[in-house]
């Protein structure tokens, strides 16, 4: 007979005694249990004590995580949370270096649990904390010459244990004062410091900026960004990518106006190519942390476009008709003329001729073309960068399609103002970065003005196209759609240069795009006769039932969900897995990402499925409608769902990708006797729908189908026959 579900079996441990083994009840209250292995040992005040994982973790049993304990699992009998915070708590203030040292390191490892942390936070540790790194710090620097290992370690071990504390979430930011701020920055403005503490510094002043927008203008006026190139200069890719964190987030964070002045400031500096130099081309490997920050910096740099590209030209403004004015010298080597040569219709109509051969869709005044945004003034700026930059080029395609017939030429305003406008799209520019996106690209980091560069090597390559597809007017959105499958195709391979991205779209002609699309479409071959779309609606019903149980089933399997936090590299996470009679969801917080699955005993939490009335997504989901970065980040949006029960409660997700989310989405829907409407349901419909008809469709008329496979021949007596190619 299988013992109860609620009876756990456990060895438990105590300092100088035989582990003793033990049947837990977990309807008891875990005082109960306490005292009854305190009166085992003969232990007085058992309420002085506390069970904790004899793992790597050490985390405090409660009676919120008890459904954790496992059977077999090895536990300890230890201090209380508070007994042990209120120790530290004094130790810490000890005369004694050695004791000071101990103390602290032990808080900096227990911090990491919440029971132990919201204790240690009752008893102002916090404020503790800041004040030992306010005024403390100048009587260990009067040791550091003699005691320079101790000096570092002492720091060390307290920043570590204020960023452990501050990353529950207990304390506001916005609590703590200037003179900690100082302190802090002046720990990363120091040429020669220990590595732990510049880390934990780095890492205390991103949580300062992205948490409270007083503190970013603080920090930004101890902070400058001169101070932190140099750590992007030494070989620690922790340091490095602690340092881009900061620089990100003061980017972030800074008001619009201030942006593009920072943005100054970092060309100045020098950045990308120190960035470039450093990390990108160095030696070692770019981890995930590092290339998320990459990616944060590169979609940072690109919105600073998003102003010209949401202005609209003004058609009496005479600077800006001025640079149309200047497309029109560059082209056709013509100065403007004065006002007394020939008559007004006369240069009206010169101007409407050359106007034309520009490739404006408004022939009489250019001005209003750049009226629509997206892309704005950043279409003409890209035009006269383009003209000034690769002059041979721009008068080449201007001149080239001047000469051509009407119907054949490629306008090069028209074409311009879309394909900024595509490159946009590309690159998403305006969107804020991704919790969870690592897709940098290292040819944005070989150049100053890169995004203009880019679209010098696009205009090109459309140019090029339109010849190649023998294309007239009425083909021009074809041709778009042509050229901006090339580029996001090259763009798939990550170009380490631009030279490199310019070679891969050489390889990818008109022609070889329609070979390989011609490949996709044969693997896709879809039937539309009648009899076949008849057969199709017929065992349509039952794909869709295999689909339905697929997601049932990796809904019993579960997913690990990482909730999001102000700071990334803080990971925690929940678990949620359907029970196998799909009538119960099971959830539950866990320290860790697991390996593999997470059984249902130890998820604390149950939600019967009857009791769901709902499933919503995106912006209707409640955590999407708090205050927030995550409100307003498209991404995180895309992958929100919750689960409406009851009168007014929900459980919220956000999925680790869109797989996730589609089968999270459709599995819920399902249970609820909804239609599943993901996009993972469409294609995995048309992939087993199309696998299926080609299986009904082989001709397979007085063919016996074997019910076992054939046995494998014997080996050839010699291989003689093998003919060698060499």
């Amino acid at each position: 007979m299988p013992p109860p579900a609620d009876i756990v079996k456990v060895a438990i441990e105590w300092p100088g005694a035989f582990p003793k083994l033990m049947e837990i009840d977990q309807k008891k209250p875990l005082s109960a249990i306490i005292k009854e292995v305190c009166d085992g040992w003969n232990l007085p005040n058992p309420e002085t004590y506390a069970l904790q994982n004899a793992d790597s973790t050490n985390f405090y049993i409660t009676e919120k995580n008890r459904n954790n304990i496992k059977n077999g699992s090895i536990l300890r009998l230890t201090t209380s949370a508070a007994q042990m915070a209120q120790q530290l708590h004094e130790r810490i203030q000890s005369s004694s270096m050695d004791m000071k040292l101990d103390a602290l390191k032990d808080l900096a490892s227990s911090s990491r649990d919440i029971t132990f942390a919201q204790e240690f936070i009752n008893l102002d540790g916090i404020s503790l904390l800041t004040q030992m790194v306010e005024s403390g710090t100048e009587r260990y620097q009067k040791l550091q010459k003699i005691m320079k290992p101790c000096f570092g370690d002492l720091l060390s071990f307290t920043l570590t244990a204020f960023v452990e504390l501050m990353d529950h979430g207990i304390v506001s930011w916005d609590t703590f004062s200037v003179a900690f701020i100082k302190k802090i920055a002046s720990y990363v403005c120091k040429s020669a410091m220990d590595t732990a503490v510049l880390q934990r510094s780095l890492a205390i002043l991103e949580s300062m900026v992205l948490n409270s927008q007083d503190l970013y203008q603080k920090v930004a006026q101890e902070i400058t960004i001169g101070q932190l190139i140099p750590h992007l200069q030494g070989t620690d890719q922790d340091i490095q990518t602690y340092t881009i964190a900061v620089i990100n987030a003061l980017f972030l964070k800074a008001p619009e106006e201030k942006r593009q002045e920072m943005a100054h400031i970092l060309a100045q500096k020098q950045l990308r190519s120190i960035i470039l130099s450093n990390v990108i081309r160095s030696n070692k490997p770019i981890n995930d942390e590092m290339a998320h920050q990459l990616y944060v910096l590169q979609v940072l740099t690109f919105n600073l476009l998003e102003d010209r590209m949401m202005t609209k030209m003004d058609p009496q403004d005479q600077a800006q008709r001025d640079i149309i004015f200047e497309l029109r010298r560059i082209a056709f080597d013509v100065e403007c003329e004065s006002n007394n040569s020939g008559s007004i219709e006369k240069r009206k109509s010169m101007y409407t001729r050359d106007y034309k051969k520009l490739g404006f869709i408004n022939h009489v005044n250019p001005a209003v073309d750049f009226t629509q945004i997206p892309p704005g003034m950043l279409a003409l700026d890209n035009m006269l960068y383009f003209a000034r930059h690769h002059q041979d080029a721009y008068i080449r395609i201007v001149l080239e399609n001047s000469s051509r017939e009407d119907k054949h030429e490629c306008p090069f305003g028209r074409s311009s103002i879309e394909l900024t406008k595509m490159l946009c799209e590309i690159l998403k520019v305006g969107e804020l970065p991704s919790e969870n996106c690592h897709d940098f690209h290292p040819m944005f980091f070989t150049h100053d003005r890169s995004f203009e560069e880019f679209f010098c090597i696009c205009i090109q390559l459309l140019n090029k196209t339109w010849k190649e597809m023998r294309a007239t007017s009425e083909d021009f959105n074809k041709v778009m759609q042509v050229v901006k499958e090339q580029i996001t195709r090259a763009l798939t391979i990550k170009p380490n240069s631009l030279d490199q991205f310019k070679s891969r779209l050489q390889n990818l002609s008109y022609t070889e795009i329609l070979k390989l699309r011609q490949s996709e479409r044969m693997n896709q071959e879809d039937f539309q006769s009648r009899p076949i779309l008849e057969l199709r609606e017929k065992i349509q019903p039952e794909i869709m039932e295999l689909i339905k149980q697929q997601r049932l089933n990796r809904l019993c399997e579960g997913t690990c969900f990482r909730k999001i936090s102000s700071r990334r590299r803080q990971d925690k996470f929940w678990y949620c897995r359907l029970s196998p009679n799909h009538k119960v969801l099971h959830y539950g917080d866990l320290e860790e990402s697991p390996q593999g699955e997470v059984p249902h005993d130890s998820l604390q939490d149950k939600l019967p499925v009857a009791d769901i009335k709902a499933v919503v997504t995106g912006k209707d989901c409640p955590h999407m409608k708090e205050k927030g970065a995550l409100k307003q980040n498209k991404e995180v949006l895309e992958l929100a769902f919750s689960v409406l029960y009851e009168s007014d409660e929900y459980l919220n997700f956000i999925a680790p990708d869109k797989h996730e989310y589609c089968v999270w989405t459709d599995g819920l829907n399902a249970l609820l006797g909804k239609e599943m409407t993901s996009e993972f349901t469409r294609s995995d419909m048309d992939t087993l729908l199309n696998m299926e008809m080609k299986l009904r469709l082989l001709d397979l008329e007085n063919i016996q189908i074997p019910e076992v496979p054939p046995p494998i021949p014997k080996e050839p007596s010699n291989y003689d026959f093998v003919y060698d190619c060499n």
